[in-house]
């Protein structure tokens, strides 16, 4: 592994912050459920990717991010294979408006949290994602509108994930605001920032590279499942 980010999984399931959401069976390791779906092999030969299968997948399937293709293990279908566009942010994010209202999340937030993903579907979400990072969010009419925050924590790294808005509070900002809230809070860590997008979301890479991110490199997305 030549950086960290071209195995994120990993990178974060055996990083100091994350190491003790891992689940593992034999030579194959998952977040624990009800967190993230992510699994990886450390060695993916063909004897450890079989381990895959016999992970516990409650949510009826895995998600490998990898830079290099890998094999599927016997025993699991492919229903989604993509290539994503990972970016990286290494200077505070360029968004100035000050008018809108971010506020920090917690877990008295979950049922709202969980709901406006269920909606809008910015990635595998679950009933303990939020429990992975800092989450900040908008609320309108004291409804949750908008809404990111902390997933994957390789060391030096943190991944930013969950953005969505609602679909009714769309073109006002939002998404540039907690995303600009979320990474400074990364960096004043003395972390960067990443995240992963799908190259050919127009509108998603614009508001990104706005903000200032830069891609780094595409990495291989699979959703799997048992056969």
């Amino acid at each position: 592994m030549s950086h960290p980010l071209d195995r994120p999984v990993l990178s974060a399931l055996c990083g100091a912050r994350q190491a003790s959401l891992a689940i593992t069976t034999g030579a194959a390791m998952r977040f624990s459920p009800g967190y993230a779906t992510f699994a990886v092999c450390p060695d993916p030969v063909p004897q450890a990717l079989d381990d895959l299968v016999r992970l516990d997948m409650p949510e009826g399937l895995l998600i490998t991010v990898e830079a290099q293709d890998m094999a599927v293990p016997q025993g699991m279908v492919v229903t989604k294979d993509a290539i994503l566009a990972q970016m990286v942010l290494t200077a505070p994010a360029r968004f100035s408006r000050t008018d809108i209202a971010v506020e920090p999340l917690g877990e008295a937030d979950s049922a709202d949290m969980l709901a406006l993903a269920t909606l809008t579907e910015p990635g595998p979400f679950y009933d303990k994602t939020h429990r992975l990072g800092d989450f900040v969010g908008v609320r309108h009419g004291g409804r949750l509108v908008a809404m990111a925050g902390e997933r994957m924590k390789p060391d030096g790294f943190t991944e930013v994930s969950g953005v969505c808005v609602h679909p009714a509070a769309r073109g006002r900002g939002y998404a540039g605001a907690i995303i600009k809230a979320v990474t400074d809070r990364i960096l004043s860590r003395g972390e960067r920032a990443f995240l992963h997008s799908y190259p050919d979301n127009a509108g998603a890479m614009a508001l990104y590279h706005g903000l200032g991110f830069v891609e780094r490199a595409r990495v291989n997305m699979r959703v799997l499942a048992k056969g």
